[in-house]
């Protein structure tokens, strides 16, 4: 085991003061919505996902309701968050399976999960944290870009990063790594400009010593 990790994880805790990330809980109230929110959050920012969640659950909240919605209102509302002629589609896709297949619950199961229209293993795995609260790593730009940066992971493919992730930490710690690295890449572990003097895990992490140190010098 690293050791380097868990001091990592550590800091990070004590900086956000957070075990899970719980706007998801504040916003998304149900399963079924927390998967449609996360299906819908693909390839967008967090505002025109909430936007478009909250015009889509306003309306259809349930799997049912949903599974009913003509796809033409389901696309306008939705539309803040783009691509809402492939999400609708989805969407509505997903809804109509999960009232069929699983009696309008969504499946406890990452492996069922994935088997649903526009779900992969990022979506599939949101769900089982946020939703289920069971353990697993959730990988989107901001944990990707983290772990990358304090030299956690050497794979691109958000899939693999996931599992090389798995292997490096310790479980018990999965369940809150999507939560404290996305807090770290909104707030210092920005894409083009990270505040690294600031950092509460500079002095462990590669970028800061190999990167930003040495730009300064």
């Amino acid at each position: 085991m690293d050791k380097n990790i868990i001091s990592i994880i550590q800091l990070l805790e004590n900086k956000y003061g957070i075990k899970t990330d719980m706007e998801w809980e504040r916003k998304r109230h149900s399963n079924f919505q927390i998967l449609i929110g996360t299906i819908l959050s693909a390839r967008t920012k967090d505002e025109n996902t909430d936007k478009a969640s909250e015009q889509l659950f306003t309306r259809y909240p349930t799997a049912k309701k949903l599974s009913e919605a003509k796809i033409s209102d389901i696309k306008k509302l939705i539309r803040p968050a783009g691509f809402y002629n492939v999400k609708a589609k989805r969407i509505k896709d997903t809804s109509k399976i999960i009232l069929k297949k699983y009696c309008g619950k969504v499946p406890d199961n990452i492996d069922e999960l994935v088997k649903l229209p526009g779900v992969g293993y990022k979506v599939a795995a949101c769900v089982m944290v946020y939703g289920f609260k069971f353990p697993d790593i959730p990988v989107d730009v901001h944990v990707a870009k983290v772990s990358k940066r304090i030299g956690l992971i050497k794979e691109k493919n958000p899939d693999k990063i996931r599992l090389e992730l798995m292997r490096k930490i310790p479980r018990k710690y999965w369940i809150i790594i999507n939560g404290l690295f996305v807090k770290h890449g909104k707030s210092i572990c920005l894409s083009r400009k990270p505040i690294c003097d600031i950092c509460p895990i500079n002095n462990l992490c590669n970028y800061y010593h190999d990167v930003f140190l040495t730009r300064k010098s």
